[in-house]
Formats: structure tokens, C-alpha cells, sequence
């Protein structure tokens, strides 16, 4: 079974995220003319997410603190299923982060 070739970004060695390029140029890296799959969906719902933990994380007096680090835990994971090419785990992140408020 063949899997499906990835194209490979430079990253500097001080970044902690992995998938930072996609927050930082999120339109240079998609083929807007290709029918969406499972992991380009579910690194769509991340950057979604990612933008509820800046909120979140802006919530005066740390009232946002337990929806962040629970957002956080999520994403991680997500990001983990990505790694491992996991594709019930890409699934099962991919439902949950597409339900994130």
C-alpha cells in the first residue's frame, strides 16, 4: 500500500510547534483546488483551534486557564496523530476538535 507523499518544510531549530508554518503562511501550503481529505481537514480544525486558545488565553485573570490547557492537550494529540499517520486517531481528533467552542 502506497502512502500518500508529504512535502517537507524547513522549520528553524528554535521552533517548539511543529506545524507553526501553517499559522504563520496558512494559505501557501494548501492546493485550494484539491477535494479535502482527512488530513487537511483535521490541520484545518488545529489552526481553528489554536485560535480558541489565544482567546482563551486572553480571558482576564486566568479564567480561561482550564479551556486552554484542555484545548492544548487536544491539539497535541491531534498533532500526534498526524506524526503517526493514525488514521482512527486522525478521525476521532478530528470529530473532537471540529466540536472545540
Amino acid at each position: 500500500m502506497d502512502r500518500p507523499r508529504f512535502q517537507i518544510y524547513k522549520m528553524n531549530s528554535g521552533d517548539d510547534d511543529p506545524l507553526d508554518f501553517i499559522n504563520n503562511n496558512s494559505s501557501s501550503w494548501m492546493d485550494s483546488g484539491s477535494q479535502d481529505d482527512l488530513v487537511k481537514m483535521l490541520l484545518n480544525q488545529i489552526i481553528r483551534v489554536k485560535e480558541l486558545i489565544k482567546y482563551y488565553d486572553s480571558i482576564p485573570n486566568g479564567a480561561g486557564q482550564l479551556g486552554s490547557s484542555i484545548l492544548n492537550e487536544l491539539v497535541a494529540e491531534a498533532y500526534t496523530s498526524l506524526v503517526n499517520y493514525d488514521v482512527e486517531l486522525m478521525q476521532k481528533y478530528y470529530d473532537l476538535l471540529l466540536n472545540c467552542d
